[in-house]
């Protein structure tokens, strides 16, 4: 079994810590999801862990993180657009 990298473990650890803040937060009143904060730390979680499974090349978790990034990136940019308009 191959050993993986204490920076690449502590890299993944951030990233999925980031995403369990926003959904325990959400979940228990202490986030909204239509607000930066919550899509900040879900962008930034999920992107971490989207590069972390780019080696080695692993389809579904680069899929899923990578969407979730990007659904989180949408999210602010309207959160930004929605404040300018007003």
């Amino acid at each position: 079994m191959q050993q993986i990298p204490p920076l690449i473990q502590a890299l993944s650890f951030a990233g999925a810590l980031l995403i369990l803040i926003g959904y325990a937060g959400e979940q228990f009143g202490w986030l909204s999801s239509r607000r930066v904060i919550y899509n900040v730390v879900n962008a930034a979680g999920s992107a971490i862990l989207g590069f972390i499974a780019l080696r080695p090349f692993q389809l579904g978790f680069v899929i899923l993180e990578f969407t979730w990034a990007a659904i989180s990136l949408w999210a602010l940019a309207r959160i930004f657009r929605q404040k300018r308009s007003a």
